[in-house]
């Protein structure tokens, strides 16, 4: 079995979503603020859930160009590379889309539920890609 982690990188908050492939529905988890332990805190997240895969957003802009935030991300995976396989899936409009069920909810909400909410809608976008 293949347990998974994606992160929605950013520059004031990490969102984390997990799921595994015998099941594949991504659940967002939590936000890890990027305050200098954060790389040390989803290490623990891969041991206590025993992660074999990360996928992490792959932003671009409209055009489908990098952005400094693409180099951002890629950047942290560099940090994170142990013993898990690192992939990158696009995060286009994820956070609108993240934002978008939130509000359909009717429930109160906040950048950080957005954050994870958009991991998980990453993780789910790769899961769907690998099961297509």
């Amino acid at each position: 079995m293949t347990n998974l982690l994606a992160l929605d990188v950013g520059t004031k908050r990490i969102g984390v979503a997990a799921a595994d492939d015998s099941v594949p529905i991504a659940l967002p988890l939590m936000t890890i603020d990027v305050d200098g332990g954060e790389l040390s805190k989803i290490q623990q997240l891969i041991k206590e859930r025993s992660i074999n895969t990360i996928v992490i957003g792959y932003p671009r802009n409209q055009s489908g160009d990098a952005t400094a935030q693409t180099r951002i991300s890629q950047d942290f995976a560099e940090k994170l590379q142990h013993d898990v396989t690192i992939v990158f899936q696009d995060e286009s409009l994820t956070s609108v889309m993240a934002e978008d069920r939130l509000k359909a909810d009717g429930r109160p909400y906040d950048k950080a539920a957005i954050d994870a909410m958009a991991a998980a809608i990453i993780l789910q976008d790769y899961l769907e890609a690998q099961h297509a």
